[in-house]
């Protein structure tokens, strides 16, 4: 008697991903200028940043600041965390525009970059808006360091790469946002918008990363790809060393600003913080290859 082979289901492709989310992109479309009620101030007595979350948390100057300071400094930690994202967001919008109709990409990672392009642009709009209304700006750009001399490929790793650690990072902040109870109610709506949104962006890019680096890493020199590596950990440590920003700390009315973010920085419970924030990247860049080691916080 002939028995039945089992199917056995190829794994799903970066473009036959992209189908999908274009689908859910299309079905959870949103006008970002009418999908938030902006008032005139933020709930009085509520948290911005959760105070866990809060860069200081943890640390001796932690327990020097009053309770009116520490919650001026979570106002002005999360502004900072929507600039650090919308920052990236802006170079991310740039990468992406121009990658659209390339020869890299099919249609159906084509079609899913237009709802990306448009998703993260809305955000960029979300988060300038918050910022301006309750600090008056957007916290400026940090330069990143980004490789000079790249083998066949590399740009495009590198490129998504960057979006992964800038959305990744990010998120890690907007689900523990979105949900706590004892955060202004805009703050957590905005956090819970994002998180929708770069769920799908997230699933995206760590298809097609992976996918990238898998067709082109094979032909990078030994020389080059360590080197990628040692680019990668010091982007992913350079990004989460701007979490600890000392013009927050200034806004805030704290004294030392740059003293007291190499403490914070140094600081075993940041460190720690720090770990846990970014265990689940590290964890993909380890599984696929992209970093070789675990970073050095």
């Amino acid at each position: 008697m002939e028995t039945a082979t089992p199917d056995t289901a190829s794994p799903e492709t970066a473009s036959q991903l992209a189908v999908r989310l274009s689908k859910a992109s299309c079905k959870k479309f949103y006008d970002v200028y009418n999908a938030f009620d902006w008032p005139e101030r933020l709930q009085e007595g509520a948290w911005c940043m959760p105070p866990e979350l809060i860069s200081l948390y943890g640390t001796p100057m932690w327990e020097t600041l009053d309770e009116a300071t520490r919650h001026k400094l979570s106002l002005h930690e999360v502004a900072n965390m929507f600039s650090l994202v919308l920052q990236g967001e802006r170079i991310l919008v740039q990468g992406l525009a121009h990658r659209l109709y390339s020869t890299s990409n099919n249609r159906e990672i084509t079609e899913y970059l237009h709802h990306f392009l448009d998703e993260e642009n809305k955000h960029m709009v979300m988060f300038g808006e918050f910022c301006h209304r309750y600090i008056g700006k957007v916290y400026p750009e940090k330069k990143l360091p980004i490789p000079k001399e790249m083998d066949r490929g590399q740009e495009e790793v590198v490129f998504f790469s960057m979006a992964m650690v800038v959305e990744e990072l990010g998120d890690f902040y907007n689900v523990l946002i979105g949900r706590d109870e004892r955060c202004d109610p805009l703050v957590r709506e905005i956090n819970k918008v994002h998180h929708i949104d770069e769920a799908r962006h997230l699933a995206f890019g760590r298809l097609y990363l992976a996918e990238l680096f898998e067709r082109y890493s094979p032909s990078w020199s030994p020389e080059k790809l360590a080197s990628f590596q040692e680019w990668l950990a010091a982007f992913l440590k350079a990004c989460w060393a701007d979490y600890y920003n000392p013009s927050v700390y200034r806004d805030a009315g704290i004294a030392d600003a740059y003293d007291v973010r190499q403490a914070a920085l140094a600081h075993p419970a940041t460190v720690a913080h720090r770990q846990r924030g970014a265990e689940k990247i590290v964890g993909y860049f380890l599984k696929t290859g992209l970093l070789a080691e675990q970073p050095a916080w």
